[in-house]
């Protein structure tokens, strides 16, 4: 169950689709070029091949306890955590001024699929404190980011989102834990949280919780939610621990996948901790605009899930790949071998493979491209650019989302059939990595939610024009495609050309039809989003294959070119495909969804 890395793919997506050297000519990433995203990378790689993977199938097997509202982790993870913390992983794109390295979301994006391929029910903590230092970046007080985001950026202490409660899923407007003000700027919380990933563990000092609470005279539905920091222990104005907060974790659920995070049940103000009744907590920014700073940790929280589905999709391909070597089965269709060999000679375990492959170079390429977007929106000085940038960006991420988890429950189960029988038997590993990948089409928004963001939010909205916009884009990549005199490329421009028409069709569908048929085009939201997922994803290595083709023809690294060339062109032909054929259930099959009668189900 060996993991490697896969630095040299990371590093063709950042240099040659996402631009890093672009990335480093805008102020503040000057010396996060090229030399600088190398050496991180391979020092992350170090770190996860050789301390965060050996722990991934003992935690599975052994996940942690919980005991009168302590929970310990993992065997190995406390230790993990702190060279975690010490290495300055948890810092690496948090500003330089709360202790952060300030790098680029480009090469963080790489190191957090590295993390959570090597370990992902560990990348989890680490993941939920970047979503709350994000929070309190943007919307906390001068005082609460120096009290807080040293400690977490450093990896002492860790942040958990809390949203969720046994009425409230998604639908956050049915919140109904309360916060009442005690005049001395502070505020008494009391409540349920439920599925609150390492909202308690061993592996911190202290655990900064933000919860979402109303008000008393709060207006009813979302807009009357407000945010609060509620620190496990309080924190002194010198920056010390203090007594336990009135926040207890009442259990932790048992679950199909990710066994080694603990997913916590919360109470908040049931006088058990040191303060009394009512947790103590703090308003991040304005009272009953708490939905829209929650949404600044979701929205770097979904992409970061995204991310985890090509992670483990990633590490399905690898564990699959070395069983297809070593498994000896049947003699070869072709003849090519006298007897039996291994299984990876024959072609329908080649297709298999190289479906979870392609996947996997697709979505790594989109997620790596859009973080380059993500840095320009942000911090480029020209205005338009950020503009530009943002609108790219904020279309991708439903995308990232959305269809990097979908395509790696696709991949895993892949992983599993490879294994054949053996795939369905535990100690092999390959199943942990099937039941993981479940929770990604779920938390942070399901697949649905991401969908309905697509149609409504991105389509919609201004009419498809950024949607028509990346077509524009893929048109160019078709058109440079066109070009060229190979059969791998004139395979990929003539899919990428089909699948740009379908969805260029469905997009106009969508923002034609939104209002006046509500129903038929949110029946087929989730089509529309594996759709553009597709497309993006093929874009990006149609994109790889130009890249590859020069360099090949140059005799730069020869083997690796032609199997970006080969992987190009397979998703060009095995899964671009599938394109045109979403259209017509985008656009022609809403009626069927509302066909059959709610009572006759």
């Amino acid at each position: 169950m060996t993991y490697r890395a896969p630095v040299k793919d990371m590093l063709f997506c950042m240099k040659e689709l996402a631009g890093i050297e672009d990335v480093a000519k805008i102020p503040g990433f000057e010396e996060a070029g090229y030399e600088t995203a190398q050496a991180v990378l391979e020092e992350s790689a170090k770190f996860c091949e050789g301390v965060l993977a050996p722990l991934n199938f003992e935690g599975d097997k052994n996940p942690g306890s919980w005991n009168n509202g302590k929970v310990t982790t993992a065997p190995g993870f406390k230790e993990a955590f702190k060279l975690f913390g010490e290495g300055g992983w948890q810092g690496l794109q948090h500003p330089v001024e709360f202790g952060g390295q300030g790098l680029p979301k480009t090469i963080g994006a790489a190191c957090l699929e590295m993390v959570n391929a090597a370990n992902m029910s560990f990348a989890l903590c680490p993941l939920l404190t970047d979503g709350a230092a994000e929070a309190l970046l943007t919307a906390g007080s001068d005082e609460l980011k120096a009290k807080y985001l040293p400690k977490m950026i450093e990896g002492t202490w860790t942040g958990s989102m809390n949203l969720t409660e046994p009425q409230a899923g998604s639908d956050l407007a049915l919140v109904r834990t309360k916060a009442v003000s005690q005049g001395d700027g502070t505020y008494r919380i009391s409540g349920q949280k439920i599925f609150i990933t390492y909202g308690e563990h061993d592996m911190a000092e202290n655990i900064v919780h933000l919860v979402l609470a109303r008000t008393p005279d709060a207006p009813e539905g979302v807009k009357g939610i407000s945010l609060f920091v509620v620190p496990k222990f309080l924190v002194g104005d010198d920056g010390s621990l203090g007594k336990r907060n009135d926040v207890y974790c009442a259990s932790i659920e048992h679950k199909l996948g990710i066994k080694a995070s603990p997913t916590t049940v919360l109470v908040f103000g049931d006088d058990k901790g040191e303060v009394g009744a009512g947790a103590i907590g703090y308003l991040v920014g304005q009272e009953n605009r708490g939905l829209e700073y929650m949404f600044i940790m979701m929205n770097a929280a979904r992409f970061g899930v995204g991310v985890q589905g090509v992670a483990i999709a990633d590490r399905a391909y690898q564990h699959a790949v070395a069983y297809a070597r070593d498994r000896v089965q049947s003699r070869p269709v072709d003849g090519s071998l006298p007897g039996s060999g291994p299984i990876i000679h024959h072609p329908d375990v080649k297709r298999m493979l190289l479906t979870m492959r392609a996947h996997v170079e697709g979505c790594r390429a989109m997620a790596l491209t859009a973080a380059a977007t993500y840095d320009a929106a942000h911090h480029h000085p020209d205005a338009d650019v950020r503009k530009q940038n943002a609108a790219f960006y904020e279309f991708m991420v439903p995308l990232v989302k959305g269809f990097s988890t979908e395509m790696s429950l696709e991949v895993t189960s892949l992983g599993v059939q490879v294994h054949g029988g053996m795939g369905f038997i535990e100690e092999t590993g390959a199943a942990q990595y099937y039941r993981d990948a479940k929770i990604l089409t779920i938390y942070e928004g399901t697949t649905a939610i991401q969908a309905n963001d697509l149609v409504g939010r991105k389509t919609s909205r201004d009419g498809g024009t950024v949607a028509k916009a990346v077509a524009k884009q893929i048109e160019a990549t078709e058109a440079e495609l066109g070009k060229r005199d190979s059969v791998a490329a004139r395979t990929v421009a003539k899919r990428l050309k089909a699948g740009r028409e379908a969805f260029l069709q469905v997009v106009d569908f969508v923002a034609g039809n939104t209002k006046a048929s509500p129903n038929a085009v949110f029946a087929g939201s989730v089509p529309y989003l594996m759709l553009a997922g597709n497309l993006v994803a093929g874009w990006q290595l149609g994109r790889a294959l130009l890249v590859a083709e020069d360099k090949a023809a140059a005799g730069e690294d020869v083997d690796f070119m032609q199997a970006k060339i080969a992987t190009a062109r397979f998703y060009a032909d095995h899964i671009l495909t599938k394109v045109p054929g979403l259209r017509d259930t985008i656009v022609e099959g809403g009626d069927s969804v509302s066909g059959l009668a709610l009572d006759a189900f």
